[in-house]
């Protein structure tokens, strides 16, 4: 068993369990938090908060010493903006919609996390992500966590073999309520009662729109139209919108519209209904996939199109010409989103995934 492990905290209560547990069970721990972006600065457009707030990098500082291991504050805030925030920015620009979590889990909490530890002399890393490990075929796969109400593997799924051979998950096979009284039941009170982030870490106020103008993106404003090309409104810039975004969108159509498309080469925006946006056919790029031929010959699976989606069986087509995959869906799923990620079960396990086109 490798005896020190590199831990990733945030100063919440499921990094501080993690680590507990690790303690509990022999490992010799190094703690570790990361400053990803100036926090300080976003702070003066909402109150800091969320897990690489100041206070929450001290908190995490703070349970790590009250657990007995070192801890180390680690700067990634050049990488940060690099890999994921310039990510995010880009995205938007051009109509489509960014998962930031994923981008940061593959190059941040797997890159830039692999080399601190080999730095700090561990030989594995673990986080508190509600996730399992399992081994098929030869290949090490992401399973869904016991919760699967908290399960995270969605987030998770562009981590590699090499990646989850050097990661422990402690909390995979625990539900949200035992970590909770495992917390309460050593004296970490004050973690139960803390709320959870649920925001981008990087805009704490939510603001979506106000973080891209601050970041340099000023559209021009442009045409609402609907499915047969009317003209029926104007909007703000195509960056600001979504599909699936039916509030704020500034106009009355008589009846409750939806962007269906966004299309920033034309800079029109098209407004439908809601069944306007159910489909069985999704495409992605930028695919990884496990076990490619063992995949090809069983091309059932179940699919995610976004995080709090249900999976849904589809089968499934890989073009290897172009990177791609496209999913036929049993039965129509609700706005599949450009930008956003499709990611592929079969029998629990993380089989592949991609990017929504």
């Amino acid at each position: 068993m490798p005896k020190r492990v590199l831990i990733a905290m945030s100063g919440g209560i499921d990094s501080t369990v993690s680590a507990l547990l690790l303690k509990e069970q022999g490992y010799e721990l190094v703690g570790v938090t990361f400053r990803t972006f100036d926090s300080m600065k976003e702070s003066c457009f909402a109150k800091e908060k969320g897990c690489c707030s100041i206070e929450s990098i001290m908190e995490a500082k703070h349970n790590a010493e009250r657990l007995g291991f070192e801890h180390h504050i680690v700067d990634f805030r050049d990488t940060f903006r690099e890999h994921v925030i310039r990510n995010f920015v880009d995205e938007y620009a051009h109509g489509r919609t960014p998962n930031p979590c994923v981008l940061c889990n593959s190059h941040i909490k797997w890159g830039t996390l692999l080399d601190a530890a080999k730095e700090y002399g561990c030989e594995m890393i673990a986080t508190g992500h509600y996730a399992r490990i399992a081994e098929h075929n030869g290949h090490i796969y992401l399973r869904t966590a016991v919760d699967t109400h908290k399960d995270q593997t969605y987030f998770l799924w562009m981590l590699t073999d090499d990646n989850l051979r050097h990661t422990i998950f402690p909390l995979g096979d625990l539900t949200k309520d035992e970590v909770r009284c495992i917390a309460a039941a050593h004296g970490f009170d004050a973690l139960v009662k803390k709320p959870e982030s649920q925001e981008v870490c990087f805009i704490p106020d939510n603001d979506y729109r106000g973080f891209l103008e601050r970041e340099g993106v000023h559209p021009e404003a442009g045409e609402y139209i609907d499915a047969e090309g009317k003209v029926v409104g104007r909007h703000q810039g195509c960056p600001f919108y979504t599909i699936g975004q039916r509030k704020g969108l500034g106009v009355a159509l008589g009846y409750q519209a939806f962007v269906t498309k966004i299309d920033t080469a034309t800079n029109c925006i098209t407004l439908g209904h809601h069944d306007d946006l159910n489909t069985t056919r999704v495409k992605a790029r930028d695919i990884r996939i496990r076990d490619k031929q063992w995949l090809m010959n069983n091309p059932r699976v179940e699919a995610r199109i976004r995080y709090r989606s249900q999976a849904a069986p589809a089968s499934l087509m890989i073009e290897a010409a172009n990177d791609a995959l496209e999913l036929t869906f049993d039965n129509p799923v609700w706005a599949p989103t450009p930008g956003q990620s499709l990611v592929l079960y079969k029998d629990g396990l993380v089989v592949g995934g991609g990017i929504i086109i």
